[in-house]
């Protein structure tokens, strides 16, 4: 029997392939355009310019408007319970909100389209605590989500400092976000 190692093209293919596929799995589901004002549709979150407003109902049935958190540091992170990534960065937005909070750092997650049942025992069985808003994709869909996570890190004056697709995002490069949004430096 005469078996041959794998060759490099056949490694690179495998490789593609399997990018593909997961970014395939890890998109972002399309919204309904409906749903989402016309002078909004074209309103995509840019560094430096005010991030676009939203208002979203949270998982305990009041709602928070990103407006409102004006004058304090905010993350956005878009998130899926089906997301390894999502998952995997959970309990350090967790801890950084956490060592933040005096300073005003406001950490929201925005899930993404799934039934607030699911979205509940999710978070519990990670101990999961922060704000949980219910996105039905139109949000998604104004920051231009194309993958997940996705985490929009927003000054206290309201402008987008960075935005971030990927993940999972570790607690010192969070760290080093905030401190830029306390700093108030673009």
């Amino acid at each position: 029997m005469n078996v041959q190692p794998m060759s490099w093209n056949r490694l690179f293919v495998l490789a593609l392939i399997f990018g593909g596929l997961w970014i395939w799995v890890t998109r972002a589901p399309a919204p309904s355009t409906a749903s989402v004002p016309i002078a909004v549709q074209n309103a995509a979150p840019q560094r430096g310019f005010l991030a676009p407003d939203f208002e979203l109902p949270t998982l305990d049935g009041s709602s928070v408007r990103l407006s409102d958190l004006r004058g304090k540091p905010v993350i956005v992170n878009f998130w899926a319970t089906w997301c390894p990534p999502c998952r995997a960065e959970m309990p350090a937005l967790q801890q950084v909100a956490r060592r933040y909070e005096a300073r005003g750092l406001t950490v929201l997650l925005v899930n993404q389209s799934e039934p607030p049942a699911q979205v509940r025992a999710f978070l519990d069985s990670l101990g999961i605590t922060l704000p949980t808003l219910l996105d039905n994709g139109s949000v998604a869909f104004v920051y231009r989500v194309r993958g997940l996570p996705t985490t929009v890190f927003i000054h206290p004056d309201g402008r987008v400092e960075d935005i971030v697709t990927g993940g999972p995002l570790t607690e010192p490069f969070l760290e080093s976000k905030v401190q830029t949004l306390l700093s108030g430096n673009p």
